[in-house]
């Protein structure tokens, strides 16, 4: 049976490119209106807007400026998402920075703005959703759905990269901490945990030696597509996914099974 959000809205983080990028995709074409909420509206890596996507194909997606670091810019997207369609059902925390820094080579700087886009942009949302979905009657036994893009290097070691592994593990424990305080008032709320998913050109893509680290630790016999985390996030955030709730979904290709 083929999911079916037609009537919901959802709100999808760093969704101008990458893994954002496929899941807004994926949600509006199972018929929701999409708030592609980023900093710019147009990909890093190049080609048409999100939001040209989702249109161009009959779905509904409008861009949001937000800039994830900023608690004020958090709360202005949401009350605008609110405020166009009315209610937000689900919302999806994707964007993340990262710094490719061991401890020692982190300065304080870019230590603070990993935490704030990964770590406190990622609560502020939540916590602007949480008192929204509080707010409305249930549809069934769910108010709403939230899901939280982590990382299998929130579980094992980032190498080189501490100031994102301990943001993702944070965001984990938010997931946890969300599902079991709202379960009783009918909120959701799921992560799901990407392995290495190939999401375009990067230094490290292009590094033999980061190449043969993620292929040696993935026992697929391929790295992931952007398609397979919004396969994921599709079914969290779906009807379909009931008396699931604090999950840490990995999309890893059996990496954390190794």
């Amino acid at each position: 049976m083929a999911i079916d959000l037609t009537g919901r809205t959802a709100i999808v983080t760093g969704a101008a490119s990458g893994i954002g990028r496929s899941v807004a995709v994926r949600l509006a074409a199972a018929g929701a209106s999409v708030v592609i909420a980023d900093r710019t509206p147009l990909p890093w890596h190049g080609g048409p807007s999100t939001e040209h996507l989702v249109t161009a194909a009959g779905g509904t997606a409008e861009f949001m400026a937000c800039d994830l670091a900023v608690t004020s810019s958090v709360e202005a997207m949401f009350a605008r998402a609110e405020a166009r369609w009315g209610h937000v059902d689900i919302v999806v925390n994707n964007a993340a920075v990262s710094t490719g820094t061991s401890l020692t080579d982190t300065d304080d700087a870019d230590w603070n703005h990993v935490l704030a886009v990964n770590v406190t942009g990622v609560f502020t949302l939540c916590r602007a959703a949480v008192r929204h979905m509080l707010d409305r009657p249930p549809r069934g036994e769910v108010r709403g759905r939230i899901v939280n893009i982590t990382s299998q290097h929130g579980m094992v070691a980032a190498p080189e990269d501490i100031a994102y592994g301990v943001s993702k593990a944070a965001v984990a424990q938010l997931t946890r901490q969300i599902a079991v305080e709202y379960a009783a008032q009918g909120i959701v709320c799921n992560a799901v945990a990407p392995g290495k998913i190939e999401t375009g050109p990067s230094a490290r893509a292009e590094d033999p030696r980061w190449h043969e680290y993620w292929t040696s630790r993935t026992p697929w016999p391929r790295l992931g597509r952007p398609e397979d985390v919004a396969g994921a996030v599709l079914f969290l955030a779906s009807d379909e996914a009931s008396y699931i709730t604090g999950v840490n979904l990995m999309v890893d290709g059996g990496w954390m099974a190794g």
